[in-house]
C-alpha cells in the first residue's frame, strides 16, 4: 500500500518538474560576441555587458518568471531603449525589442 501510495505522489509531482523552466540569470553569449550578464536587481533582472566595446553598460530590465520576461531593452550602440522580451528555452534565450509593437528585431543568446 505505502509503495502506491510513493507512486503516485511521484507521478504527481513529474508533471511540475517538467514544466520548471531554465533561469535566465546567468552569463549569455550576445549575437554580437560580446558576454552579457543576467543578474537580479530587486524584484527584477538586469541585464549589464560584461566584456566588449561597450563592457560595463547595463542594457536591459525585465520582470517576469519561468522562461517568458517583458521589459525594455537598450542598444548599446545607438542607446536607444525599446520594449522587449525574453524567452529561455533551454541554454538559448531568443531577446526581442520593438518600437511601437510593430518593428521588432530580435536575436538569440547563448548561455555560458
Amino acid at each position: 500500500m505505502k509503495l502506491r501510495t510513493w507512486i503516485a505522489a511521484a507521478l504527481l509531482m513529474a508533471p511540475g518538474m517538467a514544466l520548471a523552466a531554465e533561469p535566465i540569470e546567468g552569463n549569455w553569449k550576445t549575437a554580437s560576441g560580446a558576454t552579457a550578464a543576467i543578474t537580479k536587481c530587486g524584484g527584477s533582472f538586469c541585464i549589464t555587458l560584461k566584456t566588449g566595446k561597450f563592457a560595463g553598460k547595463r542594457i536591459g530590465k525585465l520582470q517576469g518568471a519561468g522562461a517568458d520576461y517583458t521589459g525594455e531593452i537598450t542598444d548599446p550602440e545607438s542607446d536607444k531603449t525599446y520594449s522587449g522580451s525574453g524567452a529561455v528555452k533551454g541554454n538559448s534565450l531568443r531577446m526581442k525589442g520593438c518600437v511601437l509593437a510593430v518593428l521588432c528585431k530580435s536575436q538569440t543568446w547563448s548561455r555560458l
